[in-house]
């Protein structure tokens, strides 16, 4: 989508105005679209990544949408890096109201017999460690006035177990959703709702991320699946849906909603 192309839509939750954001992983995929969701809102945007040319064309996309924006280099599995982004964040606009742990990889797929440690580490210190620090260094900018946090979980490792030599991803995936919940509870009182989804096949470039080794085929077992694997709309989803969903968890129409995961699959994992 060009920035010629781009319109402001009519806000649907006019209470996202001017509310701060914290979005990983969001020079693209998920990411991106759950930040150009909440910019048309009206939220301001702090952009978490990798700092590459995605992420400026998401910052240029979110300023033609009126609202600010801005950009930090970030590796979420580095608590310093995390912790230094955040606080520009928070020390531009003063607070964070909303905080997506977006970011995250798919990792090397073997066997776990033939995991090197250092792959398992590097799965989990991205998913899991990611999503604890994004949460960690944000809760000090949102516990005088509250807010949503919402984390990027998985249907793979909650309700699919199917994705042979993914041992590592969905572990960090089953952990997250268990994040979510013991962080729900523990930040209630102070009117921060934390909530997970999980999406399944979601058009992304996630696949950047996937490293399959030739030993996967010692010990996968055939899965037939009955015609189309995505029986909503025969089909992968996009990330402008998992968009909408961010925005509604982030606005006032979800303030009951905490501790709770959400799937965002077209009941592909009912299969």
């Amino acid at each position: 989508m060009s920035l010629q192309t781009l319109q402001k839509p009519k806000a649907a939750y006019p209470e996202l105005k001017d509310k701060i954001a914290v979005v990983t992983g969001a020079g693209s995929g998920i990411g991106r679209a759950a930040a150009l969701a909440l910019a048309a809102q009206g939220a301001k945007i702090g952009l978490l990544d990798l700092k590459d040319s995605r992420t400026e064309q998401v910052k240029a996309e979110i300023e033609s949408l009126q609202t600010e924006a801005i950009m930090a280099d970030v590796d979420v599995s580095d608590p310093e890096r995390l912790r230094e982004a955040i606080e520009k964040v928070g020390k531009q606009w003063g607070k964070i109201d909303i905080v997506f742990a977006n970011a995250g990889i798919n990792g090397v797929q073997t066997p776990i017999e033939d995991m090197k440690p250092e792959d398992w580490d590097h799965t989990l210190s991205t998913n899991l460690k990611g999503t604890f620090l994004t949460v960690k260094y944000a809760i000090p900018y949102m516990k005088n006035e509250g807010g949503s946090i919402i984390v990027t979980s998985s249907i793979n490792g909650n309700r699919v177990f199917s994705n042979f030599g993914m041992a590592a991803y969905s572990t960090s995936k089953a952990g997250q959703v268990a994040f979510a919940k013991m962080a729900a509870l523990e930040l209630a009182r102070y009117k921060i709702r934390v909530n997970a989804i999980c999406p399944g096949s979601i058009q992304t470039h996630i696949s950047e991320s996937t490293h399959p080794t030739p030993e996967l085929n010692k010990i996968k077992i055939p899965v037939q699946y009955p015609q189309g694997s995505q029986p909503l709309e025969h089909g992968p989803g996009q990330p402008e849906q998992v968009g909408d969903l961010i925005a509604f968890l982030a606005s006032n129409a979800s303030s009951h909603i905490s501790g709770t995961e959400m799937y965002i699959d077209g009941v592909e994992s009912l299969l």
